[in-house]
């Protein structure tokens, strides 16, 4: 395949594919490298060509370099490509890869939380951009976020996700996440939100006192979301300029010092039933407050 860096890879202790090796150990780690994964076809096309992350590496199944041919066409010349068999492959990454396709990639500097205020960033300087020969300057911002996403203690890596891809759906220009819920860039919250987290711009840090209060300085009304019979029904509420939708944890909810921070808001739903998963919950807040373009 022309341009294609191919390495082929004949032996599991090669130096060279370290960050692939025991793949779920270093998803709990966190990453603390640096690095994380990328698994499957639809989030490495993604990540090539919409991601604001540098990409390191691929490694790929043998029996999987053809099928991804118009996405491989992406892959900078300087970017190495690593294949394996099957076989060989599932002995580094420790589980058996059906999909037979992984990337590595870098978290590089964080976005801060006025950043996400005021912007909407596809790349971040440095970043990887697609084939050599697209490359170009892409404008650091768009001014004026509108509708944001705030997760508060959010542990599940499935909901993480699917909060993200509601997110993504729904015209969200970001999403904030307080130090207590999990990286958006682990590899399972990656799948799970179809790639958006790579590609929709996020703080991930703080509590969330410190997020509502700098909201508000922003100009931002936030919602909280809560079952509670005193809050506002959804249905009654028109979108205010700047919006951000806050939603707390499964079980427990939003803490009572931000459910009394924020005006406090429920979905209706059928007598002896109060709640709905966090991600469903954000996706009908977000779909509420949506006008397509």
């Amino acid at each position: 395949m022309n341009g294609l860096n191919l390495i082929q890879i004949t032996d599991r202790g090669d130096p060279r594919i370290a960050p692939f090796v025991g793949v779920r150990e270093r998803d709990l780690t966190g990453g603390a490298d640096g690095r994380f994964i990328v698994e499957g076809k639809v989030p490495l096309q993604i990540l090539l060509t919409r991601s604001r992350f540098a990409v390191e590496s691929l490694f790929l199944g043998e029996n999987r370099i053809a099928p991804l041919a118009d996405i491989l066409a992406d892959v900078p010349e300087d970017i190495p490509v690593y294949t394996a068999p099957q076989s060989l492959m599932d002995q580094v990454v420790g589980f058996p890869i059906h999909r037979g396709v992984l990337a590595c990639a870098r978290k590089g500097a964080a976005l801060t939380l006025q950043t996400l205020f005021s912007a909407k960033p596809e790349r971040v300087p440095g970043a990887q951009s697609a084939r050599p020969d697209q490359r170009r300057e892409v404008p650091d911002q768009v001014r004026n976020s509108r509708t944001l996403l705030v997760l508060n203690q959010i542990s599940n890596h499935d909901n993480v996700g699917g909060a993200f891809r509601n997110a993504a759906a729904f015209g969200a220009d970001g999403v904030i996440l307080d130090a207590g819920s999990c990286d958006p860039l682990y590899r399972k919250s990656i799948r799970v939100s179809s790639g958006s987290t790579l590609w929709l711009p996020y703080h991930h840090g703080g509590t969330g006192a410190e997020q509502i209060a700098a909201l508000k300085a922003a100009g931002f009304t936030v919602w909280a979301m809560t079952p509670r019979h005193e809050a506002r029904p959804l249905a009654e509420l028109k979108r205010p300029d700047k919006l951000a939708i806050l939603l707390g944890a499964e079980g427990p909810g939003l803490p009572d010092t931000l459910i009394t921070a924020c005006e406090p808001v429920r979905i209706p739903m059928r007598t002896g039933f109060d709640s709905v998963n966090v991600a469903t919950a954000g996706a009908i807040a977000l779909s509420h407050v949506f006008k397509p373009d």
